[in-house]
């Protein structure tokens, strides 16, 4: 199922309890006269609520293609999260440089915010 809410609230409230396979960014445009009349053209992963891996694309895809609106075929601003094993601490990856923020120490190449 595909929940949207504004931007100013929370993912976790928009999710109503539910289980959530991907969270996000989303913006819609309109496409007169064509089909679908809705296209989605700026999807991103950027959830510091969620940190999803960029494997929720498959998710977020389906969700699109059942409510009939148009897409890109992956996150157009994907952001990579890790959770440091040595601190404990989510961080946002940046140029593909794997090591934590807070501590200096490696962050693992699998995605792995879900674990504590």
């Amino acid at each position: 199922m595909l929940r949207l809410a504004p931007r100013r609230s929370e993912h976790v409230a928009c999710a109503g309890g539910d289980p959530v396979l991907a969270a996000g960014e989303i913006c819609f445009i309109a496409r007169p006269g064509e089909e679908p009349a809705w296209e989605a053209d700026e999807v991103s992963n950027l959830s510091t609520g969620y940190c999803p891996d960029l494997a929720s694309w498959r998710a977020v895809a389906e969700a699109l293609d059942r409510a009939g609106i148009g897409r890109p075929e992956g996150f157009t601003h994907a952001v990579v999260f890790r959770r440091c094993t040595a601190c404990g601490e989510c961080n946002v990856v940046r140029d593909a440089w794997f090591v934590c923020v807070f501590c200096d120490a490696d962050l693992p190449a699998e995605w792995n915010v879900d674990t504590h």
